[in-house]
């Protein structure tokens, strides 16, 4: 499965199968979250076979099942923190994809003083995603329409390669299936993200904008003034 199908398959998952994930597949996922970290100076980690932070909770927004491992979000308290857990978060969701795995981003349907990970100093768990073989495959959600999240300074036309950026970012999981982001295409090749208000809008506008890098293509644009 290639990155773009990954993108197109993955949805939401809180119901997921008693079924361990092997070794082989925690050590692609571990490398991949050893160089998250390294380029966005976090320390997020994978957390296996410990289903108790998601014990006793009742959730708001759909039921958790046979949940037992989790990537524990973990960064120093920072204003761009939401940005990167949203982005390397995402660049790990998508890798899970491809291997076959299911995920769900989790803000508030887990237990913060039972959830199991290492906090250096200064460092605080920003939310979590579940991760494991799903009992379904979940399905897609309703989507803005591309000039709800898109546009260019002084009305000009769209290149289309803004245009397949903002089609890759609105295939990005939210809080809520809020979408509450924007990109702005200034003269050149200067792309502006925007975070709506709202829970979680950063760390979504993170997620929105790993799906935008991918969709347009790192070679045709820079990320500016990023907020």
């Amino acid at each position: 499965m290639d990155i773009f199908e990954a993108i197109e398959n993955r949805h939401s998952v809180r119901r997921y199968l008693d079924k361990k994930i092997p070794s082989d597949i925690i050590e692609i996922l571990k490398n991949e979250i050893y160089n998250c970290n390294v380029e966005g100076a976090l320390n997020i980690q994978l957390i296996t076979d410990r289903p108790e932070a998601f014990t006793g909770i009742k959730a708001s927004y759909g039921k958790l099942s046979n949940v037992s491992c989790y990537i524990a979000l973990v960064g120093k308290k920072s204003k761009t923190l939401d940005y990167r857990v949203g982005y390397y978060g995402e660049r790990i969701v998508i890798k899970a994809q491809q291997l076959g795995l299911n995920t769900c981003w989790l803000g508030g349907t887990y237990s913060k003083r039972k959830a199991i990970c290492e906090l250096g100093e200064g460092e605080c768990l920003r939310l979590v995603i579940a991760i494991g073989y799903g009992a379904t495959q979940g399905h897609a959600r309703k989507s803005k329409a591309v000039d709800e999240v898109a546009s260019v300074y002084e009305g000009a036309e769209m290149p289309e390669w803004f245009i397949k950026g903002a089609e890759c970012a609105l295939k990005a999981p939210t809080a809520l299936n809020q979408q509450k982001f924007k990109f702005i295409l200034w003269r050149g090749r200067c792309v502006t993200p925007r975070s709506g208000t709202g829970f979680f809008t950063k760390v979504d506008l993170g997620i929105a904008m790993y799906h935008f890098e991918l969709g347009a293509g790192f070679n045709n644009f820079v990320f500016t003034d990023i907020r």
